[in-house]
């Protein structure tokens, strides 16, 4: 047995000189650009301290992580719809959803947005209702698509094309004899979505959403052009007024930096739990071969 364990125990490495050297080096310039910055008075720190927790600031951190999460977890459910759709076998259904993961991909966020936020040019009156009949009601999108409206439209939709991707290449990750035991068990297509396909793909798609949910929180940034007035509008108001330029930049990166990270835990900790979770059974197989006898195997 204590050979086994001492086959499974991963062999230490040894450290070389240049490796020490490396941190040595590493250290002295990391501690030489901290000394730099916290003692060039151009960077203003106490202006920054000032600015930190300032209402504004604050109100725009809170719609900034409205936007965040109203457009993941839309663009999540929108994204779902578009992978059931990319893998249908009803080709029209099929070549649709890969038009509009295309389109959505293929351009700018930022173009997109501006785009949503002048739609009433093309259509000043959106009329929706039952075609080919007078039934229906005139839409002022004017008065509809504000800039808020606008940016929560233009993140959802870009964001769905992104986690279309993600959730249908987790649906790729389950084995063909998965879906082969779903069918021979007489499941309709829903169910076996619901009972084999989701619960076995997530976790290929849960850490990729992840990394999605972080990329959006800052992706927000780009409804600035737009006029909303989330964190880094906020901080742009305000150095507008006080001519405070570079504190007031610092102000909002280290907000994004400091929520970045509290997301990034969260993240962590859901990878580790998957990763955990797919590699313990072929370690386990790998214990069983080495400890069993010959004469079994046979």
């Amino acid at each position: 047995m204590g050979s086994v364990d001492a086959a499974l125990k991963p062999r230490l490495r040894l450290r070389t000189p240049s490796e020490y050297a490396g941190w040595v080096l590493s250290i002295l310039v990391g501690i030489g650009i901290l000394v730099s910055v916290l003692t060039n008075p151009n960077f203003k720190w106490g202006i920054v301290g000032k600015y930190f927790f300032a209402e504004s600031i604050l109100r725009g951190l809170m719609l900034t992580i409205f936007l965040t999460v109203a457009s993941m977890a839309l663009g999540t459910l929108l994204g779902l719809a578009l992978a059931v759709m990319r893998a249908s076998h009803v080709k029209p259904v099929s070549i649709a959803a890969g038009l509009y993961i295309t389109l959505f991909r293929g351009t700018p966020v930022l173009v997109q947005l501006i785009f949503w936020f002048n739609i009433s040019a093309l259509y000043p009156n959106l009329r929706i209702g039952i075609p080919f009949t007078d039934i229906g009601t005139a839409v002022d999108m004017n008065a509809i698509m504000g800039p808020i409206t606008a940016a929560l439209v233009g993140l959802t939709l870009n964001q769905a094309a992104y986690m279309a991707e993600i959730i249908r290449g987790g649906f790729s990750a389950v084995g063909k004899g998965q879906i082969e035991a779903a069918d021979s068990l007489g499941m309709s297509g829903s169910m076996k979505m619901r009972k084999v396909i989701i619960p076995q793909a997530m976790p290929s798609i849960i850490p990729a959403t992840g990394n999605q949910f972080i990329g959006m929180f800052k992706e927000t940034s780009l409804v600035s052009v737009l006029g909303v007035a989330e964190l880094l509008q906020s901080a742009q108001l305000i150095y507008a007024r006080t001519y405070e330029t570079i504190p007031l930049l610092i102000v909002a990166s280290l907000w994004y930096l400091v929520m970045t990270l509290l997301l990034s835990y969260p993240q962590s900790q859901l990878e580790k739990r998957y990763s955990r979770a797919t590699s313990t059974l072929p370690r386990k197989a790998k214990r069983v071969a080495l400890t069993e006898p010959e004469g079994a195997a046979r």
